[in-house]
């Protein structure tokens, strides 16, 4: 019984990720309502937010692998990568002024 209510409940939420507060407001309603006992009902908690838990991870790591998929077929530069290429220009930059003040006093 204890599992056919698990199914149900995550069934009847979508699957979604549950909050504490929300888990022990529906069991404590199913046990005033006589439908679980209250060892039941600590168990039922228990099993839904580590299961909750688990979707969340696993959500989060399914997001992050695709995010970083995504974003290396992404031609984007990095800030890193940014500030060396444009402290290299500057530098660059730099050095082609020097070399015209040579150019100009020949």
């Amino acid at each position: 019984m204890l599992e056919t209510l698990k199914k149900g409940m995550l069934a009847g939420l979508g699957a979604a990720v549950l909050t504490r507060d929300k888990i022990l407001e529906s069991t404590r309603k199913l046990v005033e309502e006589g439908k679980l006992s209250s060892e039941d009902a600590e168990k039922l908690t228990e099993e839904l937010i580590k299961s909750g838990e688990k979707e969340w991870e696993d959500a989060g790591a399914k997001f992050q692998s695709s995010f970083k998929k995504f974003s290396e077929n992404l031609e984007v530069i990095r800030r890193k990568e940014f500030s060396e290429l444009l402290a290299r220009v500057e530098t660059l930059e730099q050095r082609l002024g020097e070399l015209e003040k040579v150019r100009s006093m020949q």
